[in-house]
């Protein structure tokens, strides 16, 4: 009578293991795919800094080649003009 005993209590103890490790793999998976959000999430922010990084260095680096074009553009003007009224001074001269 004390091994049928035994035998049920052993059974009883068998199903709640399952039954913890079958939550414990529930909890696994759940918490797996929290992590895989959350890193897709990190990585998604990370590549969206790296754009907007991108995007500002390229507009900082396109007002400082206009800048400089322009200042050529004048200096060249300036050079032009004082070269041509020196020319003309020498030629009426």
């Amino acid at each position: 009578m004390s091994v049928a005993i035994d035998r049920v209590a052993f059974l009883a103890v068998a199903m709640r293991m399952r039954q913890s490790l079958s939550e414990l793999e529930q909890q696994f998976a759940r918490e797996m795919e929290a992590d895989r959000a959350r890193r897709d999430s990190l990585y998604r922010e990370a590549e969206h800094r790296s754009r907007t990084r991108h995007k500002e260095r390229t507009r900082k680096h396109s007002s400082l080649r206009f800048f400089l074009l322009v200042a050529v553009l004048i200096a060249t003007a300036v050079l032009v003009t004082v070269a041509m009224f020196q020319t003309l001074y020498i030629v009426m001269g």
